[in-house]
């Protein structure tokens, strides 16, 4: 309720003390608070003085001036005395909810919220209902005039649009519960014996495909021909395969006898036009790196032979292949360029992998 900043009813200084002493004392019921509040305001009286002198919040002020007049809408639609002694109760917050509908609308909705023993969501919702349904043009069919019918309509219509039979039936048992007509009561069970029938009739989906898109060139292996294991000489290097990768994903035609090993497909190696895999040990390496003796895969490209500084080198020297860094160009015939060492992954305790876990209290 927008506030009244006119001063069309000026009160005398007594009158204005009676009334805020009366509201301070709470004489009487939220109605007659209302009211009062209502003849401050239109007094010119503003809602922050009346807070200061009554401790009635803005908020609450406008709830009950704006639930006294639906109250009084409901005695001028001559309702029950029972009625009006309802809503005295207190139950100016389920009132308020009713200033959206007309004065009849009111005492249809006032006597269905009673009835239904309604809390203020509930009369929220019926009368955002009963509003809906005076919009029609005409009742639907089944659906009657009634309040009751009104709100059970706006709970079919809603079943309706549910895919779940959960969610149906919830809404149709709503519906029921508020349901005035048999013909309305008929037009909701119809529904929910329509929503049984269409599940046990229902065939059963397919799941859906497991289909997953590659992201990143790291995702796809790179298989790599093996030339052996230290020690090896130039000889070995002869009948390395090259490997063609045929797209989209990949596939390679791999001879028989032919030994592989797959890694990630890193970005170092993409560009390799001949890669091969070497495995060594640490102590194999022109420069060491670890204390641990450990087994290596050394990915080298023999497509490479100009020497530059900034690369190690793949050699042989006294019949043995061995890799090498050189300051200056070597005397050695350099048979390709290391690309990249991996080591093996670690794993602490490969025993303890295959058993569950066990944590002590």
């Amino acid at each position: 309720m927008t506030e009244n900043k006119t001063n069309n009813n000026p009160l005398t200084s007594e009158e204005k003390e009676n009334i805020i002493t009366s509201l301070l004392h709470k004489e009487g019921c939220w109605v007659d608070w209302g009211k009062a509040c209502q003849i401050l305001q239109q007094g010119g009286v503003n809602s922050q003085e009346i807070f200061e002198g009554t401790g009635l919040q803005t908020s609450q002020q406008n709830l009950v001036i704006v639930a006294s007049q639906v109250y009084d809408s409901l005695i001028k639609g001559d309702a029950e005395e029972d009625l009006l002694n309802y809503y005295r109760g207190p139950r100016s917050d389920v009132l308020y909810e009713l200033r959206i509908l007309n004065h009849q609308e009111r005492l249809s909705a006032a006597i269905l919220a009673k009835e239904k023993q309604l809390d203020v969501d509930g009369a929220k919702e019926i009368a955002k209902a009963i509003k809906h349904f005076s919009h029609l043009s005409q009742p639907p069919t089944g659906f009657t005039l009634h309040s009751g019918d009104a709100v059970a309509y706006q709970y079919w219509k809603n079943a309706r649009q549910k895919k779940t039979l959960a969610d149906k039936a919830r809404l149709i048992a709503e519906g029921l519960k508020f349901a005035h007509s048999s013909t309305a009561r008929q037009q909701i069970e119809q529904l929910l014996t329509e929503a049984a029938t269409a599940t046990s009739t229902s065939k059963k989906n397919a799941p859906l495909l497991p289909i997953y898109r590659l992201e990143t060139e790291e995702q796809l292996p790179c298989i790599l021909p093996v030339v052996g294991t230290f020690p090896l000489t130039a000889k070995d290097l002869e009948n390395v395969p090259i490997f063609e990768s045929i797209e989209p994903f990949g596939q390679i035609n791999i001879k028989q006898n032919t030994q592989i090993v797959s890694i990630p497909h890193w970005q170092v190696i993409l560009t390799a036009k001949h890669p091969a895999v070497i495995f060594c040990r640490s102590e194999d390496l022109p420069k060491q790196t670890s204390t641990k003796s450990e087994e290596l895969l050394v990915v080298v490209d023999l497509s490479i032979k100009d020497w530059n500084s900034n690369n190690y080198w793949l050699i042989e020297e006294d019949q043995k292949l061995k890799f090498n860094w050189f300051e200056s160009a070597p005397n050695y015939n350099i048979l390709g360029q290391l690309l990249i060492i991996v080591k093996p992954k670690k794993i602490l305790d490969e025993d303890n992998l295959a058993q569950p876990w066990q944590m002590d209290d």
